[in-house]
């Protein structure tokens, strides 16, 4: 008796078949959906990025010059730091940072930080956050526009003791019951401004790609 006359083998050869074409379709969509899932999140970023630096103001591939940091004596958080870096006709017009604040009311604050090359706040927004409802999440600009009031701040304006919440003495608002969440983002936003000053020929001059580790050395 052949082979392929054989009801049971002639069964298992077909199951066989089908599960070999069912495992190619999968891995194919699986690889087109993941590529649509990349571009859709860089479309994203992208988005984010150019909401703080216009897309006018620089003419390099965002995306691409890209660079990622840790220093928790500065960020206070373990998380790298990615920073991108925007130039016109390659001279530095703009850092991007994403940056975690470790000390939000329920935890960790992701935010996107820009600074001009000269060292002034071009914007900040809040990109994560699990601040309670009505009171913490003022931060969003989709709650209030408090997030906007860093927009041109420096480390000279205000002066050091500026840099914080009126409640400690401080040039920011509060919000009524909630004191945390915005002292959390100010405090973050001063930090970077403050590694900015001190590392700012590193952050633009390391090649894209370099971790924080090799930054580091």
């Amino acid at each position: 008796m052949s082979v392929g006359k054989h009801p049971v083998i002639r069964s298992s050869v077909l199951l066989g078949i089908i599960a070999l074409l069912g495992t190619a379709l999968l891995a194919g969509v699986n690889e087109v959906t993941y590529e649509r899932i990349i571009e859709q999140e860089k479309r994203r970023v992208l988005q984010q990025l150019n909401e703080i630096v216009p897309i006018a103001s620089y003419n390099n591939d965002l995306l691409e010059d890209k660079i990622e940091i840790n220093d928790e004596a500065f960020f206070r958080h373990s998380a790298p730091v990615a920073v991108y870096r925007a130039r016109m006709n390659a001279a530095p017009v703009a850092l991007m940072m994403i940056v975690t604040a470790p000390d939000g009311y329920n935890g960790d604050i992701r935010l996107l930080i820009g600074v001009s090359a000269s060292g002034t706040v071009l914007g900040v927004r809040v990109i994560s956050h699990r601040e309670t409802p009505g009171l913490g999440d003022p931060i969003d600009i989709e709650k209030s526009d408090w997030i906007l009031g860093f927009n041109g701040k420096s480390l000279k304006a205000p002066e050091p003791d500026g840099w914080a919440v009126k409640k400690d003495g401080g040039q920011f608002d509060q919000f009524t019951g909630a004191t945390i969440s915005p002292r959390a983002v100010v405090r973050t936003v001063h930090n970077t401004l403050r590694y900015f000053a001190v590392n700012q020929q590193i952050l633009f001059d390391t090649p894209a790609d370099i971790t924080d580790q090799q930054v580091a050395d």
